[in-house]
């Protein structure tokens, strides 16, 4: 397979491993999961993962419930190392070699990130899972992706979501919504669109890092992605 790019760092959304159960991690989507990011990876990507953990526990809903801020962040950080663990393991049942790194230091869970042990995995045809988002509380799992992108050198940032690109509005409640092909971080900010916290927009700006926005949830779209294919959303 012709790929258009070298290495890319994969935004996954915690949500999206529910699957249809409403909470948890749906073993059929994540090896769904595992089999397409193996696909690429054979075809020659290296390719470094963020996966958010909205599937077992998010901060911002836990502060709403009366959770201190920090603590339920710090709780939101350690669902994404779950969900990580649960990538790293079905990768790794596929043949696919695999390493956990995480923000905080969390050994023997993972090994404690660096940019450099990171790339070096890559080098190596491992795929870099980097958990725990920034490390930081009052920062997403976005804004962890943006900053895991830059830092790896990543040729784009993907971010697999459950719709296939970005619309005018939420195409799940407004049917009229109409789809981007393209469309640029400042048009993102100016319409008030929710594809990622401002953070995150600002930082990929700052930095040039394109991110293209596509349905993670149908089989085979990954590669697509890889190969160029003018599908999901491209945001420059």
């Amino acid at each position: 397979m012709r790929t258009k790019y070298s290495r890319v760092l994969l935004k996954l959304s915690g949500e999206s491993l529910m699957g249809h159960q409403g909470y948890g991690i749906d073993k059929d989507r994540l090896n769904s999961y595992a089999e397409q990011i193996k696909g690429i990876v054979a075809s020659g990507v290296q390719v470094a993962i963020v996966i958010g953990g909205g599937n077992i526990f998010r901060g911002l809903s836990g502060a709403a419930k009366g959770f201190d801020r920090v603590m339920g962040d710090q709780m939101g950080m350690l669902a994404t190392v779950i969900n990580s663990l649960a990538l790293c393991s079905a990768l790794t049942a596929l043949g696919q070699a695999a390493r956990v790194f995480t923000a905080i230091n969390m050994f023997p869970i993972g090994e404690q990130y660096s940019k450099w042990k990171a790339i070096d995995a890559l080098g190596r045809r491992e795929v870099a899972i980097i958990a725990g988002g920034t490390g930081n509380p009052f920062f997403t799992t976005d804004t962890g992706s943006a900053l895991r992108a830059v830092e790896v050198e990543a040729d784009v940032m993907l971010k697999g979501t459950r719709v296939d690109g970005i619309y005018t509005a939420d195409p799940e409640k407004d049917p009229t919504a109409t789809k981007f092909s393209e469309i640029t971080y400042d048009e993102i900010y100016n319409r008030g669109l929710r594809v990622m916290d401002l953070t995150a927009t600002a930082l990929c700006k700052e930095n040039h890092m394109p991110i293209v926005v596509f349905d993670m949830d149908t089989p085979g779209n990954l590669a697509k992605v890889i190969a160029g294919e003018p599908i999901g959303t491209l945001v420059y």
